[in-house]
């Protein structure tokens, strides 16, 4: 016997096993649930860590790029005024022409107009001389913009 619709017309006993398949489609249960969670936090706790490690190195390897292109300045520096910048010019003489020399100065030799910050938006500093004779010291204080520390918080000292 055909319904209206055209369809064969089913008896209860065809109807439940299509009954019972949907009520246990609805959706997850509570321990899928949770064993996706678990699951979710194994990994986080795995690979949080980890990125948080590379985005420490990642500025610290940043740093003492800039700290490179610093000693590039201030060679071109040295080449054109015969000497490198003292305590008292610091790096912004690399910047800005120093009162005592602004005929010979030939930069800015950074590409910018301002000394950028280290990483952590701390100011580098400049030490002439360099406390074990050198002709000058460059220094990222790291995270805690402090001397000293380890890891994340490491000094990083060129040369």
């Amino acid at each position: 016997m055909k319904a209206a619709t055209g369809q064969p017309k089913r008896s209860h006993g065809e109807q439940r096993p299509v009954l019972r398949a949907l009520r246990h489609a609805d959706g997850f249960t509570l321990v899928e649930l949770l064993v996706v969670l678990v699951v979710l936090g194994l990994l986080i706790g795995i690979v949080g860590p980890r990125a948080v490690g590379y985005l420490g190195g990642a500025r610290a390897d940043t740093a003492r790029i800039q700290l490179e292109t610093f000693i590039t300045a201030l060679e071109l520096y040295r080449l054109d005024m015969g000497r490198y910048p003292g305590a008292d010019e610091g790096l912004s003489a690399l910047v800005t022409a120093p009162q005592s020399a602004a005929k010979r100065w030939r930069g800015p030799y950074l590409g910018k107009r301002t000394v950028p910050l280290d990483p952590w938006d701390n100011p580098y500093i400049y030490r002439a001389p360099s406390p074990d004779g050198g002709p000058f010291q460059l220094v990222s204080l790291g995270a805690d913009a402090r001397e000293g520390g380890e890891g994340d918080d490491a000094d990083i000292v060129v040369p």
